[in-house]
């Protein structure tokens, strides 16, 4: 039985946004250990707040503190948290209506099991030891068996607000090639370069997908291509990415390998990044012990005439 390849992938990026008015107030309002709402015309509260009706689109500001005590609508338990959650020991995903408010808000639960756990449990915030004006200000939930929590009224406005916050997202996945894939990755350890032609337009596609996406027909030809090839169009990164060891600016482009009709994309070096052009003809590198090429070079030929790439941009 042929091997079968598979990898961990991280798709990991810090996702910043500045906060309008009412996300302002709210986050800082957890921040100083107070939950806010926004009130709607008709008289509804909102937490979390937003800044336009979900019913009639209208701007809402009028924020309105709540109680930090409510009642779970309903639960789902996690018994094995994941990195990055709220709690490390098994905990519920639970939605909150807090008390003054008329929508829940989702969180975790702090619970010795899923037994413990209801519709209509009382429940209270645990603030957590160092707020910074962010969700997880609020630690999670716990059982309460105490009346509604009294609120001081807070009108929302603040010294010091938050007005930004960063985000990180990530994705962990395993990642499994297909047939065609396979084939291109096991050449590309041999320091080839393969793609597979289409039986009805003839188009070879690198990296080969076994499948032409303009036919939507099956391939199966293989066809070596490159391993030169020529600049279509390129981007200068100017952002240092975590956990990469290349210093900027540096040049990211897309590359037409020579015999393919679909540019593949790859680093430019060798070669001051202001002087990386369309049309630049460019060659592979390898590093020792390398299953793919480290980044592309000038090979330097005379630049390719604009027509012959002109439909691979």
């Amino acid at each position: 039985m042929p091997e079968v390849l598979k990898a961990p992938l991280v798709v990991e990026f810090p996702f910043t946004r500045s906060l309008g008015p009412v996300q302002s107030a709210f986050l800082t309002g957890l921040r100083e250990r107070v939950v806010l709402g926004v009130r709607t015309d008709d008289g509804r509260t909102l937490v979390p707040p937003v800044e336009y009706d979900p019913v009639t689109a209208e701007e809402i500001r009028d924020l309105v503190e709540v109680a930090p005590t409510g009642t779970v609508t309903t639960w789902a338990w996690n018994e094995q948290p994941r990195r990055g959650q709220p709690l490390a020991t098994p905990f519920a995903w639970v939605l909150v209506r807090l008390d003054g408010a008329d929508t829940a808000l989702l969180h975790a639960l702090d619970a010795p099991g899923p037994d413990a756990v209801r519709t209509g449990l009382r429940v209270r915030v645990r603030w957590a030891g160092r707020r910074t004006g962010a969700i997880t200000d609020i630690a999670c939930f716990e059982p309460y068996d105490g009346p509604p929590a009294e609120t001081e009224g807070h009108t929302g406005a603040f010294d010091d607000p938050v007005t930004g916050i960063v985000a990180p997202a990530r994705l962990d996945y395993t990642y499994t090639p297909g047939r065609a894939q396979t084939g291109y990755l096991h050449a590309l350890a041999g320091h080839r370069a393969v793609g597979e032609r289409c039986p009805v337009c003839r188009k070879v596609y690198v990296p080969p997908r076994g499948v032409c996406p303009t036919c939507g027909v099956a391939t199966s030809e293989q066809v070596e291509v490159g391993p030169r090839g020529t600049v279509t169009t390129y981007c200068v990164v100017n952002i240092k990415a975590k956990n990469l060891d290349i210093e900027v600016p540096y040049v990211y482009a897309h590359i037409a390998l020579d015999g393919a009709d679909l540019a593949l994309h790859g680093r430019i070096a060798g070669i001051p990044y202001d002087r990386v052009r369309m049309g630049l003809r460019v060659e592979p590198v390898w590093t020792p012990g390398s299953r793919h090429p480290d980044h592309y070079r000038p090979t330097g030929e005379p630049d390719a005439d604009y027509d012959t790439y002109k439909e691979l941009l």
